[in-house]
């Protein structure tokens, strides 16, 4: 069975983010995120893209989402094709729902950032 999981979200609610919460980054990405996303050159756009990334596989996986899961425990890592690492709760989950190959992928424009991902068996 295939499952799939999309996201939409306005980067500048992410912008927003960024600068009111100073936990934001931590609690929603892992260092190696981190580093990424204050690399680039509009790093709003890209920890949009990987907000929505992350949204995207929970709902693929059927975790849910929000408070269902640590943020961090779903890892969106490498380029250009972005690929997922799980851990915790969420890497369990996967392994009991018999979860197999994440394909993900993620866009964006000026003011939205879009993900899908797809579970296969």
């Amino acid at each position: 069975m295939t499952r799939v999981g999309t996201d939409l979200i306005e980067i500048e609610r992410i912008r927003r983010s960024l600068a009111r919460y100073t936990r934001f980054r931590e609690r929603c990405f892992t260092p190696a995120e981190q580093e990424y996303c204050d690399s680039r050159p509009n790093p709003a756009q890209s920890y949009a893209g990987r907000f929505a990334g992350k949204e995207a596989v929970g709902k693929a996986l059927g975790f849910g989402v929000a408070r269902a899961f640590a943020w961090t425990e779903i890892e969106i890592v490498g380029r250009p094709k972005p690929s997922v690492r799980l851990s915790g709760r969420v890497a369990a989950w996967a392994e009991q729902v018999g979860a197999g190959t994440i394909d993900l992928s993620m866009t964006h424009s000026r003011e939205l950032a879009q993900a899908v991902a797809i579970v296969d068996d």
